[in-house]
């Protein structure tokens, strides 16, 4: 990574985005030294202004930002840095430090995706998932075949809640036949988005 930290009098502003919402949480600086500790620790680390030092975010509060990626712009002078945050923020106690609530719950589904894809490789004992992935792909496809079934059930005869609780173990199902498969939700999304052109 080439940053140009001399055209910007040695600090680059880093903006940090929620690596599963896309949110934008906050705005720091860097120098070289901070971008370096950054990478090192994979916890994100500025240069405080107003203290006149580096400053790990989270390192009085225990709120740190977990680097997923770092990404110059094209200029090589700003630094967009994706995360996941460990709690609030900001120093108010707020979600991002322009008052907004860093929620998205159909994100939830990118991580249960990554659950699933962990589980699929650790297959640790007691697990529902490690399971159904021992059991093989035609138990898989059966329990997708049994939740779609018990979902038009509620969706025809059922009751709103009960249509809500069987289409989630449905698509639960679903994700954890498409991992097993070698797929993903990206791939139905890529096939969809296809389709919709």
């Amino acid at each position: 990574m080439n940053i140009d930290f001399q055209k910007m009098g040695g600090l680059v502003p880093a903006i940090i985005q929620d690596e599963l919402t896309s949110k934008v949480l906050m705005l720091g600086f860097m120098n070289e030294e901070a971008l370096a500790k950054t990478q090192e620790t994979k916890m994100v680390t500025f240069f405080s202004r107003t203290k006149n030092r580096l400053w790990t975010k989270g390192e009085e509060s225990g709120n740190f930002l977990n680097v997923v990626s770092i990404l110059p712009d094209c200029d090589n002078d700003t630094l967009l840095i994706k995360v996941r945050p460990v709690g609030p923020v900001c120093h108010t106690g707020d979600d991002t430090c322009w008052g907004e609530k860093n929620e998205a719950d159909i994100t939830f589904l990118k991580y249960l995706q990554d659950f699933i894809t962990v589980r699929y490789k650790e297959m640790p004992e007691g697990s529902y998932t490690t399971s159904l992935f021992k059991k093989g792909v035609n138990r898989m496809a059966q329990k997708v075949g049994e939740e779609a079934v018990e979902t038009v059930i509620e969706a025809t005869n059922g009751t709103d809640e009960g249509f809500l609780y069987e289409a989630s173990d449905l698509i639960y199902h679903l994700i954890v036949l498409l991992t097993s498969k070698g797929y993903a939700l990206d791939d139905l999304a890529r096939e969809l988005k296809k389709r919709h052109k």
